[in-house]
C-alpha cells in the first residue's frame, strides 16, 4: 500500500516530442540578428529591421506573414531577400525550405509584408540591400557564416512551433495587414515590436505599409 502511494505521488514526467526539444534548443543558440544595416556608407548604413521577435527565432504561423522595416534613405537601394533550410536537408516540394530569393525595388522608408510558403524545417531568414558596386553574394557553406563586411544582413531563423512571443508578433504582423495600402503611426511600431530606440524623429510621423503580390 505504501509503495502504491508512493507512486501516485511522484511528479510526472513530461517529455517533449522530439521536434519542439529541437526547435528549443536552436532558439537558445541561433545567433541572428533582427537589425541590419549600421556600416559606414548611405546603401550600407540604412536601417533594415526583421519585425520578429527579440531573439531573431519566429514561428510565422497559419497566417505567414513576416515584415520587413525599412528605414530613411537619400539614395535607396533595392532590397535582397533570402531563405534557405538552417541544414542541408532541405525538401523540393514548393515549400519555403527548399530555398528562395527575391528582390524589392528601392523604397521610401516603410514596412513591407510578405506571405510565405509554408514553412516545414528550421529556415534561415536574411535580408541585406543590394548597394551599388558590391560585389554579388554567393550562399556560404557554413549556414551559419553569414557575416558581410559591406552591409550586414537581418538575420532571422523560421521554425514551426510558435512561442508566446511569436504569438504576439503574429497578431501584430495580422493588424498590420488591415493597414496595406494604408500607413500607421511611428511610435506604435517602435512600441510594438521593440524598436522605438531606432525610429528617430528624422522618420516620417506615419509609415507606409506595403503587401506587394
Amino acid at each position: 500500500m505504501l509503495a502504491a502511494s508512493l507512486l501516485t505521488l511522484a511528479p510526472l514526467v513530461v517529455i517533449e516530442p522530439p521536434q519542439a526539444h529541437a526547435q528549443s534548443e536552436l532558439r537558445k543558440s541561433f545567433p541572428g540578428r533582427r537589425v541590419g544595416g549600421g556600416t559606414r556608407g548611405e546603401c550600407a548604413s540604412r536601417l533594415l529591421a526583421h519585425l520578429v521577435p527579440s531573439s531573431s527565432v519566429f514561428a510565422p504561423g497559419k497566417a505567414r506573414f513576416l515584415g520587413v522595416l525599412e528605414g530613411p534613405s537619400a539614395a535607396p537601394s533595392p532590397l535582397e531577400i533570402t531563405f534557405r533550410p538552417l541544414s542541408d536537408r532541405g525538401t523540393v516540394d514548393g515549400s519555403i525550405a527548399s530555398g528562395q530569393r527575391r528582390v524589392l525595388p528601392a523604397s521610401a522608408p516603410g514596412i513591407t509584408l510578405l506571405t510565405l510558403p509554408p514553412v516545414k524545417v528550421p529556415t534561415m531568414w536574411e535580408s541585406s540591400y543590394i548597394c551599388p558596386g558590391a560585389a554579388a553574394t554567393s550562399t556560404p557553406a557554413d549556414p551559419l557564416n553569414f557575416v558581410a563586411a559591406d552591409s550586414p544582413p537581418a538575420l532571422s531563423l523560421l521554425v514551426m512551433e510558435a512561442s508566446k512571443d511569436d504569438e504576439a508578433v503574429q497578431a501584430s504582423l495580422a493588424k498590420l495587414h488591415r493597414s496595406c495600402g494604408s500607413s500607421v503611426p511611428r511610435e506604435e511600431v517602435g512600441a510594438t515590436f521593440g524598436l522605438a530606440d531606432l525610429i528617430t524623429a528624422q522618420w516620417p510621423e506615419r509609415i507606409p505599409v506595403r503587401c506587394p503580390a
